[in-house]
């Protein structure tokens, strides 16, 4: 199982927030490329990066510091955040980014998916974040009418390869992460899976593996200590 440590941005901070909620922000560096200098120095291969503000206005606000990822680490970065049309596709992979992950996009335009995985195979992945049973959108903040297994299903016949599957009402919580959710989807799916939200522990890390997922996303557990990136890697060994 891969391990990818987590940046989300927010004006060219490394932030998190609370369940997705924009009013909860944590800053926790000013300086994003040290922290993931940090995890390339920890032995991580991969970064998951999330742009909150494309997410919730779209656009790219801050595609200069993803590129400044690629440039200066060795690391496979994977970004979202507010990825809606083919143009901010094809700005993300021309500088260099390993895989783009549309969310909102994938939800509500199913051709538009479909074209960007045609045209890019697995450099597309989809972001699938759960709400209550359902699919959420537009930065968390509305439900679709997808339930989870629905949503997977046509992503399946679609032809997408990877899913970061988050469950929101784990996320930033730091109470552990919803292995039920992740194990059901490993036996029903054959996607790559990578679990997002809530994995605040390395028991959590080691029931992940155990299920051979694809790999799991580490947040807010790295930004206070609960969980040292080269640890991580350790138990997925």
């Amino acid at each position: 199982m891969k391990i990818f440590p987590a940046i989300d941005l927010y004006e060219g901070k490394a932030v998190r927030l609370l369940k997705g909620n924009y009013n909860a922000v944590t800053v926790y560096s000013e300086n994003p490329i040290e922290i993931a200098k940090d995890f390339e120095n920890s032995g991580a291969t991969e970064l998951h990066t999330v742009d909150l503000e494309g997410a919730r206005d779209g656009g790219t606000p801050n595609i200069e510091i993803i590129k400044s990822f690629v440039e200066n680490t060795k690391l496979n970065v994977e970004v979202g955040g507010g990825i809606r049309s083919m143009d901010t596709v094809k700005a993300y992979l021309d500088a260099g980014v390993r895989r783009v992950i549309l969310g909102t996009a994938a939800v509500t335009d199913p051709e538009f998916l479909k074209e960007t995985v045609d045209t890019y195979g697995d450099k597309i992945a989809v972001g699938a974040d759960i709400k209550d049973g359902k699919v959420a959108i537009k930065g968390w903040v509305e439900k679709s009418e997808y339930s989870t297994f629905e949503f997977f299903e046509m992503l399946r016949k679609i032809g997408v390869s990877t899913v970061i599957c988050t469950d929101i009402s784990k996320d930033g919580a730091m109470q552990g992460t919803n292995r039920e959710l992740y194990k059901e989807l490993s036996q029903r799916f054959s996607v790559n899976i990578i679990a997002s939200g809530g994995v605040s522990s390395l028991d959590d890390i080691k029931a992940l593996n155990e299920m051979d997922l694809f790999g799991a996303i580490i947040g807010k557990a790295y930004y206070t200590g609960a969980i040292k990136i080269n640890e991580a890697l350790e138990v997925t060994k």
